[in-house]
């Protein structure tokens, strides 16, 4: 990586100077400054070496992976005309010291446009940049237009954007950066070439951090740097920010230690983490409230403890699948080995519940009153869950309970307590205790279905000579025991058949509607009003043939009317009904035949003044019904001051 970042006016507040923030100091020049993206330069490179320079480039990334810094770079590559002036086309090399190098890194340059859309969102904002695009540059070789999120932009702006974003002048270049890449429309992004940057790496932004560090003359652990890097998750400008707050954070000429990253930003030990992992895996609730409680009092998050605990039960499940995943980690030695170990000790199964469970704990730890609260009853619910067998054990044992049940019932059958026939194959199975089931002990599988009863046989084994092998008696010659039931009824373990004591009792059925009034009808009986509600006002029948109707639905009518309909028909009557749509124009609708049928009384409704005056507040209204007025006492006058003797004389 190069030495070369922008040069700062001051770096130390002397002489009342303002200081100037890491990330801003070693912001690089050139596209060697850039960290993980060979991919890019080696394109541009080619690019620029063949002339096949493209007119417009979309950057994409995370927050901070250099996006802006790249377009600036692609800017002074586009314009350097190199220390003595005589550079004639675009260079991967910028060489810093001409003046469009200098203006450019300066901001100040007439023909390089930094623009940021969030706070220029409209179309009038993009019509400024078309009519100066005509013009050519005053100074540079390219006029360049930066776009800093560009998915901010509204539809109108993208939508005026096009056509010059296609064809633009041969002197224009447009560079568009953005995080939310899936917000650009696809039309603006097929007119450009398309570079997504890519998350530095932890041990290479760790790396980089360490030299800027010595830089600084700063010193920090090499433990400390890795956390400052997993912190930063890949962003070069997050992790230089980090560590200048590390390096504020302790005295000055002191060594930045992990405890002190650990203390500034919240997070607990890697370590700890394990151990807190490995209490509620092995189901220890107690232990694992007590380390949680110390991570919180020396100033862990638990919503980053949950998170870790989400980052090491990953790294467990890639362990047990990858083979050199314990490597790939920067943790210490020990912690590899507690790792390796837990890994081979915890079953799959376990691993992917408590990813679903930490994942489901995530947000109601992030978004409860008390966070730690909320932690707390997360742990116990996992250290409860991790008792219970996997779902593979649990589905063995019920095969194997279902095949030892099903063989005593058809072995030898013992002699029943009355004396006569055999032991009922319905009587209640002995629940095992909760702890067997934890343990998959004595039919652990059993309390999960407790309240589900084991299948019963259809129909019920007749009490005959094969059934009673030991009695030696003639089923007609023996009378059946006092407590037996008639042969009529069932017995009394098995339930009744037809409706259960808590079913809903099941309407009647009724015969099919003569005609579609009826059907209507039917719907407002049975308690279906937007359905009614629709076949009077949104249907208009074109065919009415039970079990068949055709009608034309209008443009108010839902699209699963005609199933509704069919559905509760079926239900009601007991037959298959066919309800079609017909492209024929059919009858008009029950409503508008009320209307017509009553076209006088409406006509004299809307004479009245309160339903002018309502059909003027509301001019898409209309008349759809009219119903004569409840009778009132005489001496009330109603709202519009009139009596009811005043209206019945009208």
């Amino acid at each position: 990586m190069s030495d070369k970042s922008e040069k700062p006016a001051a770096d130390k507040n002397q002489d009342g100077a303002a200081y100037r923030v890491l990330a801003r100091k070693y912001r690089p020049v050139d596209f060697t400054g850039l960290m993980g993206q060979e991919a890019m330069v080696q394109t541009l490179s080619n690019a620029m070496e063949t002339g096949r320079v493209a007119h417009a480039f979309v950057l994409t990334g995370v927050r901070g992976i250099g996006k802006t810094t790249t377009a600036r770079i692609i800017a002074r590559a586009l314009n350097c005309v190199g220390p003595d002036g005589k550079r004639t086309e675009p260079t991967i090399e910028p060489c810093g010291e001409c003046e469009p190098c200098i203006a450019i890194s300066e901001d100040r340059h007439v023909d390089v446009l930094e623009i940021d859309a969030a706070s220029n969102t409209g179309v009038d904002n993009v019509r400024d940049i078309i009519d100066s695009v005509r013009y050519r540059p005053v100074s540079a070789r390219y006029k360049v237009y930066i776009v800093d999120e560009v998915h901010m932009l509204s539809r109108a702006a993208f939508n005026a954007l096009l056509k010059t974003l296609e064809e633009p002048p041969p002197h224009v270049k447009f560079i568009f950066a953005t995080t939310e890449i899936r917000k650009v429309p696809v039309t603006v992004l097929s007119r450009c070439q398309r570079f997504d940057l890519r998350r530095v790496p932890r041990d290479m932004l760790a790396g980089y951090l360490g030299e800027v560090a010595g830089k600084e003359d700063a010193k920090l652990s090499d433990d400390a740097l890795q956390l400052l890097a997993r912190a930063a998750d890949g962003s070069v400008r997050d992790g230089l920010s980090l560590l200048d707050q590390a390096i504020s954070h302790v005295a000055a000429g002191e060594t930045v230690e992990p405890e002190a990253v650990r203390a500034m930003l919240g997070l607990a030990d890697r370590a700890v983490v394990i151990d807190l992992f490995d209490a509620v895996m092995k189901g220890d609730a107690g232990p694992a409230l007590d380390i949680l409680g110390d991570l919180y009092l020396s100033g862990a998050d638990p919503l980053v403890v949950v998170k870790d605990l989400l980052e090491l039960t990953h790294w467990l499940t890639r362990l047990k699948i990858v083979e050199n995943a314990a490597e790939t980690e920067a943790v210490g030695a020990g912690e590899r080995q507690r790792a390796t170990e837990m890994a081979a000790a915890l079953p799959m199964a376990a691993l992917t519940r408590a990813w679903q469970i930490l994942m489901k704990g995530l947000d109601e730890v992030q978004f409860a009153p008390n966070p730690l609260q909320a932690a707390e009853m997360l742990l116990i619910r996992l250290a409860y869950a991790a008792e219970l067998p996997p779902p593979s054990d649990l589905v063995r044992k019920l095969t194997d309970d279902a095949a030892r049940d099903g063989g005593a019932a058809s072995g030898a059958s013992s002699p029943a307590p009355n004396g006569g026939g055999t032991a009922s194959a319905l009587a209640p199975t002995s629940v095992p205790a909760p702890a067997q089931a934890a343990s998959g002990v004595g039919g652990g599988a059993r309390p999960m279905l407790a309240a589900v009863p084991d299948p019963l046989p259809d129909p019920l084994p007749d009490p005959g000579p094969k059934a009673q092998p030991e009695s030696g008696l003639h089923p007609e010659s023996e009378p059946p025991p006092p407590d037996t039931p008639p042969p009529d009824m069932p017995p009394p373990d098995m339930p009744p058949e037809g409706p259960g004591e808590f079913d809903a009792p099941q309407p009647p059925v009724v015969p099919a509607p003569a005609d579609f009034p009826a059907l209507v009808a039917l719907f407002d009986e049975r308690r279906e009003p937007m359905v009614a509600t629709h076949l009077r006002g949104s249907v208009h029948l074109v065919r009415y043939a039970p079990p068949r109707i055709e009608f034309r639905p209008t443009g108010s009518a839902p699209r699963d009317l005609a199933g509704k309909i069919a559905g509760a028909l079926e239900r009601w009557t007991g037959d298959r009904w066919t309800v079609a749509i017909s492209s024929e124009p059919g009858d008009n609708t029950l409503t508008e035949q009320a209307v017509e049928a009553d076209a006088a009384l409406h006509e004299e409704a809307r004479k009245h003044p309160l339903v002018r005056a309502a059909m003027e507040a509301f001019p898409e209204s209309r008349i759809t019904s009219v119903r004569p007025a409840a009778e009132r006492p005489a001496e009330t006058p109603d709202a519009a001051g009139e009596s009811d003797d005043e209206r019945k004389s009208e």
